[in-house]
């Protein structure tokens, strides 16, 4: 990551923000080479669009980043490889993360509250579906978390009953990203099995014997945000983005709503995390480096006891930590993606890049506040809304403590603890 201190997007279109990709020429093919300069092209500071509620699904749809959601095959943008690209993803992430976390989370959660069709190709208007998504004509949410289930996901307590016309889903979701934009949500719930209309003989693919297991009777489902018996409250996190709570009472679903076949829930919420989990970390790296370069200009431009704060040894040994620790992060980031579009598992890899990266991001925040100091705290500045921005990437998508745990297990040759899965 060189030439860290080259310059600062605060008031300009691109300044230091970020390195090169050419820094890592052996992670990236040519198609990643022509995307980063897209980026560093399109996704320019004084683009306000991609910092309100209100417009930034349309831009991003416009500037054609929705296409990265989606495979090639599919109508997305092809990278050379047949599924979503994740070195794509983490590329568009850091970016969009440096500008506007708002845009960002935006980005991640319409590919959260997508892939699911991407994993079933028997999804009901599977292309429309998508096509629809790439266009930004559809904002998905991603359904999962409830107020007893966070990384324990199979504690869900969300319920589908079979009706003569479809579904009636009943629950509660928590820390829902893009509830009150969101024209969907991906509801995961488990089906009553229990209902005639599930009998082996109405759905072949379901065994008795595989009924018992919780895992398996979990499914997933399409909601319109205007579904009857769909509740929707935001609720107030220390992010900017939009999060609320989802509440169904016997909230009606059609038949077409259920995707893929019953109890195959799981596996789409867990493919879908297991694509996205990465990137998690490379959004960390784009708050980070807009920190460190808001420092940079700062301690080079403020003076204290007759000199410039960069002249103060602490100042630069604070730096120094923080360029040093934010490499190293970008690298396990990039290295787990580029395993992921090798086809290796990379569990334990992508555990150390999003655990590595998001606490690295918030020490490098932290740092930041604190050599601006009095203006690092003041309410709307930079350094300060991005110290609320990153403290809940260490908590979505699997806690930094579960990683902690993935990443033990793998060296112990253990089992991870019930719950690591999410």
């Amino acid at each position: 990551m060189s030439g860290a201190g080259s310059g600062r997007a605060a008031g300009g279109d691109a300044g230091g923000l970020p390195a090169s990709w050419s820094d890592l020429p052996f992670f990236f093919g040519e198609e990643h080479r022509v995307l980063g300069a897209e980026l560093d092209a399109k996704v320019v500071a004084r683009d306000e669009s991609l910092r309100d509620v209100r417009t930034v699904g349309t831009r991003l749809a416009q500037l054609g980043l929705f296409r990265l959601l989606v495979p090639g095959k599919l109508g997305g943008r092809s990278m050379g490889g047949p599924g979503v690209d994740v070195r794509a993803l983490c590329m568009a992430r850091e970016r969009l993360a440096y500008i506007s976390p708002l845009a960002d989370a935006v980005f991640a959660v319409q590919g959260l509250g997508s892939h699911a069709f991407v994993l079933s190709p028997a999804a009901p208007r599977r292309a429309d579906f998508l096509d629809e998504v790439i266009r930004g004509e559809r904002i998905g949410a991603f359904a999962l978390t409830e107020p007893e289930a966070g990384s324990d996901v199979a504690s869900m307590k969300a319920t589908a009953k079979r009706t003569a016309n479809g579904w009636l889903l009943n629950g509660e979701k928590v820390f829902i990203s893009n509830v009150g934009i969101a024209t969907h949500f991906i509801v995961f719930a488990h089906a009553d099995v229990s209902s005639q209309a599930l009998s082996p003989s109405t759905l072949p693919s379901i065994r008795p014997s595989q009924l018992p297991a919780p895992k398996r009777t979990v499914s997933a489902f399409l909601v319109p945000s205007d579904a009857p018996g769909l509740g929707l409250e935001p609720m107030e996190t220390c992010g900017d983005h939009p999060v609320g709570r989802v509440v169904m009472q016997d909230c009606e679903v059609a038949a077409d709503g259920l995707i893929d076949e019953v109890g195959n829930g799981m596996r789409l919420a867990l493919g879908t995390l297991d694509v996205f989990r990465t990137s998690v970390g490379a959004a960390a790296v784009g708050m980070a480096r807009r920190a460190l370069d808001e420092t940079l200009h700062h301690v080079q431009n403020r003076v204290q006891f007759g000199q410039k704060l960069a002249s103060f040894q602490l100042t630069q040994a604070a730096l120094a930590d923080m360029a040093t620790e934010l490499d190293a992060a970008r690298l396990l980031v990039f290295r787990a993606a580029w395993m992921k579009d090798q086809g290796h598992k990379a569990r334990t890899e992508v555990a150390m890049a999003k655990l590595h990266a998001t606490e690295v991001a918030q020490r490098v925040i932290d740092r930041a506040v604190q050599l601006h100091g009095g203006l690092g705290v003041a309410i709307g500045s930079v350094v300060e809304k991005l110290y609320r921005e990153i403290r809940p990437l260490r908590i979505y998508e699997g806690t930094s403590e579960i990683q902690k745990l993935i990443i033990g297990a793998s060296l112990t040759q253990a089992e991870p603890g019930r719950g690591t899965s999410a």
